[in-house]
């Protein structure tokens, strides 16, 4: 095996440190047993145990869960359902439609469904604009995954289950979607991931009262950066990292299953 040339371990070493230290910074001084946080005084769990005692960061984590659930419950169904589509018709628009809120700036999502829902549906902003808003940015990720998991798969096993009598119900519930369901579980994780760190677009859609984990740290950090701000991002950076573990997994055994 060739060596690496050391400009690249050391540019590689330089990106790796920039995208991570920080966050190392926020996970160590979560335990820091300062309020200023400008330096290190010495460990302390103070931080977490006020973390669970503050009824509006509770609020907030129990609104984000809910949210989440729902919408990526929602968008898994619809995804999947999308993604099958992609797969067995090929309308050159569907693609546009399913993908475009993928490649599509946040911001400009975001304003966007915020006008939507006022001007077109003249629907009060609050948990179910928020909700809606979720679905539409997650059901891109959730077809792509599935549309992913078809694409490598033999379609001569669909038509096998057509010979021998099967109903477009009885393929797709007793071969397609066991085939799939590695993918599906796939999209509903990174679907839950994107929806309980999502910020922009949940600030353009969230009505007055209505509070999710990413508002109250940022509605936090406009007085101050505390050792509890770093508590509950290290909290919610552990949840992600946990989801994207669990994701990578499903996508490895998935990728053996179509070998």
């Amino acid at each position: 095996m060739r060596r690496l040339p050391w400009w690249l371990i050391l540019a590689a070493a330089g990106t790796y440190a920039f995208l991570y230290v920080p966050l190392i910074v926020v996970v160590a001084y979560s335990f820091n047993n300062s309020r200023l946080n400008a330096e290190w005084v010495g460990f302390t769990l103070d931080w977490y145990r006020l973390l669970f005692q503050d009824e509006e960061m509770l609020r907030a984590a129990r609104n984000s869960l809910f949210i989440a659930l729902v919408s990526s419950g929602v968008a898994t169904v619809l995804g999947t359902m999308a993604g099958l589509a992609m797969h067995r018709w090929r309308f050159r628009w569907l693609p546009l439609l399913v993908v475009t809120p993928v490649a599509m700036p946040e911001i400009l999502l975001g304003v966007s469904l915020l006008v939507f829902f006022i001007q077109v549906l003249h629907l009060t902003l609050g948990m179910l604009s928020v909700v809606l808003a979720h679905i539409t940015f997650s059901i891109g990720f959730v077809a792509i995954v599935v549309r992913a998991r078809l694409a490598g798969m033999d379609e001569s096993v669909f038509e096998a289950a057509r010979d021998l009598g099967a109903s477009p119900w009885q393929t797709f519930r007793l071969v397609t979607l066991p085939l799939i369901l590695p993918a599906v579980v796939a999209g509903f994780l990174m679907a839950f991931t994107l929806s309980i760190d999502d910020f922009v677009i949940t600030f353009f859609t969230a009505g007055v009262g209505v509070s999710t984990l990413p508002l109250q740290i940022y509605s936090m950090i406009k007085i101050a950066v505390t050792p509890e701000v770093n508590a509950v991002s290290t909290l919610l950076m552990l949840l992600t990292l946990v989801l994207v573990l669990a994701a990578s997994r499903l996508d490895k055994g998935l990728m053996r299953a179509g070998r």
